[in-house]
This record gives C-alpha cells, structure tokens and sequence, in this order.
C-alpha cells in the first residue's frame, strides 16, 4: 500500500471513529434530554382541583361523591394522584366560593407544590388522561389563565357596562367546563390580594369578576381558549356538565310551596322592601296560611317556573335551614357576607325561617334592602347561603345566551325592554300554561 493509499485509509478510520463517537454520545445522552424533557411534563401530582362544593348537605354531598369518582379513575388510569379540594372545607370563611379571599389559602397549601389548580363545579365531570394532554401544552413555568369561552353579546347589567363599546372584546370562563391557573399566575395573584388594598364591593358574577382580575387592565393574561374544556360532550373532551336542575325523584308537591309576591301600592310609601319581607315571613308561620315545607318569595316582575322549581327543591331537605337563590357577595375581600338575590326569587325551607325570627337579627329599617338583610342575618345565625344559577336576577339578556342557552332556567326579573310573556315562553315554559300553577 502506497503512502497516498495509507494516509486515506487512516482518514478514513478517523472519521468513522468521530462518527461513533457521536452516535455514542448520542445514545448516552438521549436519555439525559428525555429526562429533562419528563421533568418539565405535569403528571397527576402536579395538578390540585378544586371543587367549587356548597356546605348545603346536599351539595357537600354531590361534591364528596364528584371527589371519590376522580380518585377512583386515577386509580385505574395508574399514572398517580391528584390533590382534590372541597371548597366549602377549605377554611370557616363562607365567603371563599368568591375565589378570591380563597387564593392565599390555596397558595400556602398548594402553590409550592403543584403547577396547576384546576377548578371544576360538582357537576363537571372530567377525564384526567385528556386533562393532562391540555395542560401539558402550556409551559406551566409561565402565567397562564385557561378556560372554555363566554363573552357578552351587549353591555350587560350584571357585569357594569363593561366594554360597552365592544362586549365580545372580553372573555370569561365557563366555570361549568372548567378552568385552570398556573401556579406562576397563582403566585402572582395572592401577592396582590395579599399587598393591595382591593376594593371590596357586591360580587354578582364571579367568572366575569375572576377574568377581570386576573387581566389587570392588560397587566395580566386574558382567557386563553381550550377545546377540549368542554360543557357537551365529544370526544376529545377534557370535560363535560351534566346538569343544575338534577333529578332527585318526584317534584314537591304544589301545596309545599307557598309563594309570596311583594307588591301592594297602599304600602309602598311608609313600608319598603325590608318591612314587607319580614311580614312574609310572619305569616308564613302563622296559622293564617296552609303550613308549607318551603317560602318562595318574588317581586312583582320576577318571572318563575314553578314546575322547575318544585323539581330542584326535591334535592333539599325542608328540616334543614335552606336559603336558596342566585347568590351574591358583599364586602368578601374583607369578611362580608353572602345573600340571596330577591329580585330572581328568594327560596328558604319553613326551619330557616324559624331560626331567623326566632332570633333577634331583623330589619334596621323598614325600606332597608331585604335580600341583604336577610343574608347578613343568615350569616349571622351560621346559615350558608345557596347558590343555584337557574335563578336570575336580570333578564336573559343580560347573560351570555351561551350560557343561559343550556341551562333551565328557574327564573329571571325585570321587565325593561321585553316582552314579559315571550320571555317566559321562551325561556321558562316545558308545560301547558295551566299545569304551571
């Protein structure tokens, strides 16, 4: 072999040595990268979901048994545990189903620990495996606020005329498919509830609410979008909703239910709101009126289905003090309290009436606002307020028709700019009219 011939053949072997020596650094370090990659991944135990419970018997126990389901199809998915947390068992404070005073304390707990907080109703079923696949796309190291959209199709009421020049500008959640925080979000959210000094006003929509808060006037991130948050389902979701008027068995009977409308001209002047509540309430225990499990009371332009109501009261226990309706907050940042709308129909059960006059919490005047009087008396006494989105304090309108559209509704108020009748055709009809009543 020739000196030329020799000096291409160790070329040759140099090469080929180089080349395997990058394959071999290759097969060793291919595993260091999976590694990695496996280390940044969100497994089970990454995730904490929160379940927005209710202390209502019957709540806690539909929650209770929505936290067993999961546990179970972790099991049998074997790719760990997630952390599952009952709302209404977090801490004392009634106030924590407006999420916010709820933050900190999840934080202490959770925020070192887990890279996600996934919030879910009782009624939101999930599929963990496809949860994991969603949440795994968006780096959990970064702020991200995820969620099925809603958006306003005018300037509602209910959320201030916000956007009033472009209401579909602004996305909230659907809270009934669920939503999700990263805990870098999480981190961020507590130090400003813990550091600001927040304003602590009504709470009426709480998903609207949440959206602007986390947005911060553009500081923060908007709702980004997730399919397969899903409220019907298909395949692919990550969840679906079943439904907030259940069955429970045969609707209440109609003499259960007594039904009280505030309305009278002659009154008006030297009796208000609060006056005429609690004369109600007075008389729903009298022996002037048929004794009734439960109390219905509306205003004169409330629109009611009673039929869905009596469905949804067989849930409840009447023995029980049971304050039910379309709740809102007051002063929650700071220790205020909850109460029942009046103008979407307030429910309560013959004992929480009982325990209310019984006691020495009543009006502070006669025209004083009586749904907030009652809450705080409620309050008070350790009775919780219960919450169902089926009533409604204002017209369907004022709600996104996205949402309102899979729902059935118990009822809605006020008459401004509609035709009360269509309406509760539309909206609020499932029978012949005289087998409404």
């Amino acid at each position: 072999m020739s000196h030329r011939d020799m000096f291409y053949a160790c070329r040759l072997v140099a090469v080929l040595l180089i080349c395997l020596d990058v394959f071999a650094g290759d097969k060793h370090t291919g595993p260091d990268h999976a590694a990695e990659r496996r280390k940044h991944s969100v497994e089970l135990e990454d995730v904490v979901i929160v379940i927005q419970s209710q202390r209502n018997s019957y709540h806690a126990r539909r929650s209770g048994q929505r936290k067993v389901e999961i546990l179970q199809q972790a099991a049998r998915l074997g790719q760990g545990v997630p952390v599952i947390v009952l709302l209404h068992e977090l801490s004392q404070y009634e106030g924590d189903w407006s999420i916010l005073p709820a933050l900190p304390r999840l934080f202490v707990k959770y925020g070192h620990s887990a890279s996600w907080l996934f919030f879910i109703e009782e009624e939101t079923k999930v599929t963990l495996s496809a949860l994991l696949e969603v949440l795994n796309r968006y780096p959990a190291q970064e702020e991200w606020f995820l969620g099925k959209r809603l958006h306003d199709n005018e300037a509602s009421i209910i959320h201030h005329y916000a956007f009033s020049e472009d209401p579909s500008s602004f996305s909230y959640p659907d809270t009934t498919a669920g939503w999700a925080l990263s805990a870098p979000l999480l981190k961020r959210l507590t130090e400003r509830i813990r550091s600001e000094n927040l304003k602590s006003d009504f709470t009426i929509d709480l998903k609207h609410e949440i959206a602007l808060f986390i947005w911060e006037e553009g500081h923060g991130p908007k709702l980004t979008a997730v399919p397969e948050f899903c409220t019907e389902p298909r395949d692919g979701c990550a969840t679906a909703f079943t439904t907030y008027l259940p069955d429970c068995g045969h609707p209440v009977s109609k003499n259960d239910v007594f039904v009280a409308v505030k309305t009278c001209q002659k009154f008006h002047s030297d009796r208000g709101h609060c006056g005429k509540t609690f004369a109600i309430l007075r008389r729903f225990l009298g022996k002037a009126v048929p004794k009734a499990d439960w109390l219905l009371i509306v205003d004169d332009d409330t629109l009611i289905s009673l039929p869905r109501l009596r469905q949804l009261l067989r849930c409840y226990d009447p023995k029980e003090a049971v304050s039910l309706g379309e709740r809102y907050g007051y002063g929650l940042i700071q220790k205020g309290y909850s109460y029942t709308t009046g103008g979407g129909g307030m429910v309560l059960s013959r004992t929480a009436v009982s325990r209310l006059l019984s006691s020495s919490c009543g009006c502070y005047s006669d025209d004083a606002p009586d749904d907030m009087v009652l809450g705080r008396c409620f309050t008070t006494l350790g009775v919780p307020i219960t919450h169902s989105p089926l009533f409604h304090q204002a017209r369907p309108d004022d709600y996104s028709e996205e949402m309102i559209s899979t729902q059935h509704a118990i009822s809605f108020h006020k008459h401004w700019n509609v035709d009360p009748v269509a309406v509760y055709r539309y909206w609020l009809q499932d029978t012949r009219p005289r087998d409404e009543l």
